[in-house]
């Protein structure tokens, strides 16, 4: 009883409260706020989310909004303890590779060994298990072959309604090729690439390339807030997961600035 008293007075004090809160930050959960449209309609503007950061691994922590990172790089990949890695479909939230400071949230559209391209901007998908894997695995899906090589089109839209494009925005008038047209690129093992589900408005993998393993930092786990532009409470979103939101008929129409972000 007494150890139970001293760990109950020692948690209610300042030092107890800081350590705790550390340790949830570091290893459980951290908070993020939604700031650009590029995930919408699965995540929107002004979704406050937890991020489980113990999803791929534990990342090596750092103090929060200081960005200061509090052990060393043990195992040269970013985590203190390597766990699973992402999976293609998995919402995830990673460090901006050329600027570790900024936190990204996307859609991991490819792993190491896949092969991708973009025509007419529809996403095909070669997966590294190859032709069979695909013949076997996406019976229903437009199926395009290039060389002796089959693409699965758009493999990820029919699970995840939330995928979208914009039909405002054309070759016409967009300075942006990768959104339309890209060469098809083979992604490194240990490698992910990142989409967001706003096809056309999101600054990714296609214009800055893949994302290393040692940058991954969790997965989100479920909204404990959100409003809208008015600062109206969206409740209807609220303590829901990524999965859950993604099948919501809610439209945003916002941007949070007009080209990519």
């Amino acid at each position: 009883m007494n150890l139970l008293k001293k760990l109950y007075n020692w948690s209610s004090s300042w030092t107890g409260t800081v350590v705790i809160v550390l340790g949830i930050i570091f290893f459980i959960a951290q908070a993020f706020v939604i700031p650009s449209g590029s995930m919408k309609n699965s995540l929107l503007i002004g979704d406050m989310l937890f991020v489980k950061k113990f999803s791929y691994g534990i990342p090596t922590p750092r103090l929060p909004w200081l960005e200061i990172q509090v052990f060393p790089d043990f195992n040269d990949n970013g985590h203190l303890i390597e766990g699973d890695k992402p999976q293609k479909g998995d919402i995830v939230v990673f460090r901006y590779p050329h600027n570790e400071k900024i936190h990204y949230v996307k859609r991991c559209v490819a792993t190491g060994g896949d092969v991708l391209f973009l025509r007419d901007k529809k996403l095909y998908l070669h997966p590294k298990e190859g032709n069979e894997f695909i013949i076997d695995n996406y019976k229903g899906y437009n199926i395009a072959k290039v060389g002796d090589k089959l693409y699965v089109e758009n493999p990820y839209k029919k699970d995840h309604p939330g995928i979208h494009n914009d039909e405002t925005v054309q070759k016409e008038n967009s300075p942006y090729r990768q959104i339309f047209d890209t060469v098809p690129t083979e992604v490194p093992e240990g490698e992910y690439f990142m989409m967001g589900d706003n096809r056309d408005h999101s600054n990714d993998s296609r214009f800055w390339g893949t994302v290393p393993y040692k940058f991954i930092v969790g997965k989100p786990w479920f909204v404990y807030f959100s409003w809208d532009e008015n600062k109206k409470i969206r409740w209807d979103r609220v303590f829901q997961t990524p999965s859950q939101l993604e099948k919501t008929k809610y439209v945003d129409n916002r941007n949070h600035e007009k080209g990519i972000y």
